[in-house]
């Protein structure tokens, strides 16, 4: 199991501001969610990647 294989990045006005990886997926959405109710204000963006294959999972606010 790759220990980096999940990242979360958080991001305000287009700059990182905090990341974290995981080796479990649910893991790193629980954190995502987390990220989202914790930073989830205007000028954020938190995106969850799959490392491994290059796929965004899934983004906050989602992109229209």
């Amino acid at each position: 199991m790759n220990p980096d294989r999940f990242h979360v990045t958080l991001a305000s006005a287009g700059r990182p501001v905090q990341h974290g990886w995981w080796a479990s997926e649910a893991t790193a959405r629980a954190k995502f969610r987390e990220w989202v109710g914790e930073w989830g204000l205007p000028g954020a963006r938190i995106t969850l990647v799959d490392e491994e294959t290059g796929r965004v999972l899934t983004t906050w606010p989602e992109t229209p």
